[in-house]
Formats: structure tokens, sequence, C-alpha cells
């Protein structure tokens, strides 16, 4: 009898802890300052209709998963800075509980900031590497060569931009809980006892990865940009803000192709560059991080069981 295929699980990595998402549940993990690991919960997350229908569409369920990815993490992001923040200052008291309608109104202000900064950042990543290789305009006249340039400078800039932030401290122990992440998954996705020895033996590195996203959209760029002329630099800028939906979607479904070829020689290859990219954004974790991302995993695992078992009865 063939065994039930196993769902498909992601995350990211918080301020000290790590996210997980599944099938019905969110939940964080952190450490606290006293070593206690805390959770943050939601269950039962029901999910409308006609968004269940565009999470099928081809090219559009990939801006849809970017987008209800940023908006449905930024309440654990607020919740790992604030616990962060009260455990430096040595703050353990609990808030004082709101109304339900303005807790929804608190969670809909939260996932809207998230997304309007997650847009306002692609565009300003889009628009300034497109400024700069214009200047390089004069001497080539070859729209692919062109776009091969703005990619370089855009590459360039993402590599300077990653590099730069993991020297800072905070930034390089939230590389580290990334890291985390993708060794719990991997050790998931193997079969393997989710212990901090059997974890640890694990790659960092995962097909599925939004760093190996960022990769993807430059790349699709240079190609799909090559089809489309303009005669001066702010027509360009305009071309590459207007089309960056399409290239979210585009770069979406690479990316999960390269996960279906993840086993397959030859096309395994396609992968390379995103995993390569992750050898800046994450970093070789501790046990104690990689005791806290089993925490938040097998924490998502209970409550999804959980769930499914309620809404079948």
């Amino acid at each position: 009898m063939a065994q039930p295929k196993q769902p498909l699980y992601g995350g990211q990595a918080v301020i000290e802890g790590v996210m997980f998402v599944g099938q019905r549940t969110r939940v964080t993990a952190i450490r606290r300052k006293d070593q206690e690991i805390e959770f943050f919960e939601e269950t039962d997350i029901k999910t409308p209709l006609w968004l269940k229908w565009l999470q099928k569409i081809p090219f559009i369920r990939g801006i849809v998963a970017i987008l209800t990815a940023v908006a449905g993490g930024s309440k654990h992001m607020e919740f790992a800075s604030e616990r962060f923040d009260a455990d430096t200052d040595g703050e353990t008291e609990e808030r004082p509980s709101s109304p339900a309608s303005s807790k929804w109104a608190a969670v809909a202000s939260i996932a809207a900031i998230a997304i309007l900064s997650f847009i306002a950042g692609k565009i300003i990543f889009t628009a300034v590497p497109a400024f700069l290789a214009s200047v390089f305009d004069p001497w080539v006249h070859n729209y692919f060569l062109r776009n091969i340039i703005e990619g370089a400078i855009k590459t360039a800039l993402l590599l300077v931009y990653l590099w730069t932030i993991g020297q800072m401290p905070i930034i390089k122990r939230l590389f580290q809980y990334h890291g985390a992440e993708h060794k719990v998954i991997n050790a998931f996705e193997a079969g393997d006892p989710l212990t901090v020895e059997h974890v640890r033996q694990h790659s960092r590195f995962h097909y599925r990865c939004g760093s190996s996203f960022l990769v993807f959209t430059i790349l699709t760029g240079v190609i799909l940009y090559s089809f489309i002329p303009y005669s001066s630099v702010w027509e360009r800028v305009l071309d590459r803000i207007v089309l960056l939906p399409v290239v979210i979607g585009v770069s979406y479904e690479v990316l999960r192709l390269t996960n279906a070829c993840r086993n397959i020689p030859l096309l395994s290859w396609l992968a390379y560059p995103g995993l390569w990219l992750q050898a800046l954004t994450t970093r070789e974790p501790d046990d104690d991080q990689i005791e806290v991302s089993i925490a938040a995993f097998q924490r998502m695992r209970e409550l999804d069981k959980r769930d499914t078992i309620e809404k079948v009865w």
C-alpha cells in the first residue's frame, strides 16, 4: 500500500526563534532570556474560498503565496520582537487583553504594513539597478546585454546588502535560526528522528527557500525584460515596475520546478544559484537553536493533527 504523501512545510526565522507553517496552523518558538522556550500559536486558520482558488492558478499563485506569507508572518515577527525586547529589559508581565475588534484591527494593520513594506522594497530594488544600468546604454545597444548588466548590478547590490547586514550580531543569529529551520525540514523530509543529534547532520540549505526565489527573480528579469523595448530610462524603470508581478509569478513557478527536479540528474543544477545564495542567508546553528526549531516544528505538527481530527469530527 502506498504511503500517504507528506505535506510540504515551510517557515522562517524570527528574532531568537523560528516560525513554522502547517496546513491549518502557524507556530513560533523563541528562546527567552531565562532559557525557557515560549510559543506563539495560530490554530484553525481558515483560507477563504476565493484565495484557495487563486492559490491553484499557475503564475498567480506565486504572488498570492508571497503576499500571504508576508502578511501571516508579520504577527509572528512582532511577537518575537516584543518578547525579545521584554526579555532584554527584564519585563515579563503580560500585556492587557484587548477587545476582539481591536485585536483584529491591529492584526490587519500589521499585515498591511508588512505587505506595503515588501512591495516598496521590491520596487526600490527593481528601480535602482535599472537607473544604474542606464549609464551603460550609450555604449551597449543590445537589449539582452543591457539586461545582463542590469542583472549583474542587481546581483552585486543583493550580495553586498546581505553580506553587510550579516555582520550585525542580531542578524547573524537570525541567519543561524534560518539554518536551523532548514535543517529541521530536511531531517523531517528525509524521515530522520527530530533530535538535535540527527537534525544537526543535515544541510542548512533547502531548495524551497525564499533566498532561492530572490535569485530566480533576477534571472527571470534578465530574460523577460529583453523582449520589452524602451526609449528612455524612465520608461525602462516603469516597465520594470509594471512587470514586477509577472517576474514574481514566473520566478515562483521556476522555484517549484527546481524543487520537483532536485533528485533528477542534470536538472538538479537549476537550483544551484539559489543554494549558493543561502551561503549568505544562513549560518550553522548551535544546539540550542536547533532545539528551538525542533520545538516549533513539533508543536506545529501536533496542533495541525489536532485541528485536522477536530475538523473531521
